[in-house]
């Protein structure tokens, strides 16, 4: 028997700033660093669109995706919950997973809602529209494309006291290798972006890049044909949130600068206007952390917002209230300054 805690009280919302109500916000990730940003921006605007990467191939969405053809819903559901109005009920009931001595041990309620409505409404994009209205959604969730990718890395790793590169293919082997990543693609290279998602950043005037884990969340987004070519047309200001702490196999030892330069890198004519970083590194569990640390490098090349970002409860992770109202003061500090 499930026991839901009770829902949330709207009126506390009052108490955070709000934006324009016209002002239109896209937020481009995957993984938990997404729906982190999407629980607290809810609570500022209403207009929010979470542009979404489809390239998961563990677990759940992995075994889903395999077996009947769906894009990965796991990345997708979690920014549903996120945005709801009672996530805490909302989420119990999307998580819930079946029992492993059932014929659909191991996925949950979630994941299969979607999948389902996929196959009803006959696109997977649709389907999550469908659920979006059933569940009253506030905001719009969409993959950055709808074909089916799958991530290829180059790896560094160490061999016998030699460093060698190998191609690491699937997203859930290549932070498996723990060495460093050298370059990441998607395949087939050539796939398009989502209409839906090229519309939202031409429409956005607030685009986020992040937070998320650097290569297998953020960066595969960038990868999709039209989503760099739409962050350079569109008119709104880009703004990237860097992570808390580095993620082993991943972003091993990587500062704030190293993080900015692997988007840049990515989307090389596309003007990052501003980075949002984290500046406390003074958690009791610190000395377990790999602090994302700022240095003077990305002071002098980049608009730099920095300041206490983290959750008291899971300190290598952002709260997710302080880095909405920290992206939403440097939007707001880029509209009224030039730079």
């Amino acid at each position: 028997m499930l026991l839901f805690g009770p829902m949330e009280d709207h009126n506390q919302f009052d108490k955070y700033p709000k934006m324009d109500h016209d002002t239109k916000i896209v937020v481009i990730g995957g993984g938990h660093g997404l729906s982190t940003i999407l629980r607290g921006l809810k609570r500022i605007s209403e207009n929010i669109t979470a542009v979404v990467t489809v390239s998961d191939d563990g677990g759940s969405s992995g075994a889903l995706r395999r077996d009947l053809g769906v894009l990965p819903p796991g990345d997708i559901r979690n920014c549903l919950a996120a945005l709801s109005d009672d996530e805490e009920f909302l989420s119990q009931v999307l998580q819930y997973r079946f029992s492993s001595e059932t014929s659909v041990g191991g996925h949950n309620l979630g994941n299969l809602l979607l999948t389902a409505l996929a196959n009803i409404t006959g696109s997977f994009e649709l389907g999550i529209q469908e659920l979006t209205r059933i569940l009253a959604i506030h905001g719009k969730v969409t993959p950055s494309t709808l074909e089916d990718v799958n991530l290829v890395a180059d790896v560094e790793i160490e061999n016998n006291g030699k460093k060698e590169c190998i191609r690491v293919f699937g997203e859930s082997n290549i932070t498996e290798k723990n060495g460093t990543i050298r370059n990441l693609e998607i395949e087939p290279k050539n796939v398009i972006a989502n209409p839906e998602a090229i519309k939202a950043l031409l429409a956005a005037d607030l685009i986020a890049l992040g937070p998320g884990s650097l290569y297998t969340s953020v960066l595969p987004n960038l990868r999709v044909n039209g989503i760099a070519q739409a962050l350079k047309a569109s008119h709104g200001k880009i703004i990237y949130v860097c992570n808390v702490s580095t993620q082993p196999g991943e972003t091993t030892n990587f500062t704030c600068y190293d993080h900015v330069k692997v988007i840049h890198n990515a989307i090389p004519d596309v003007k990052i206007d501003g980075v949002v970083c984290n500046n406390y590194h003074e958690a009791a569990e610190s000395k377990n952390i790999s602090w994302v640390k700022i240095e003077e490098s990305i002071l002098r090349e980049y608009r730099v917002f920095q300041d206490d970002l983290i959750d008291k409860a899971y300190p290598w992770r952002h709260d997710s209230n302080k880095v909405a109202e920290a992206l939403l003061k440097a939007y707001k500090e880029l509209g009224s300054t030039e730079y």
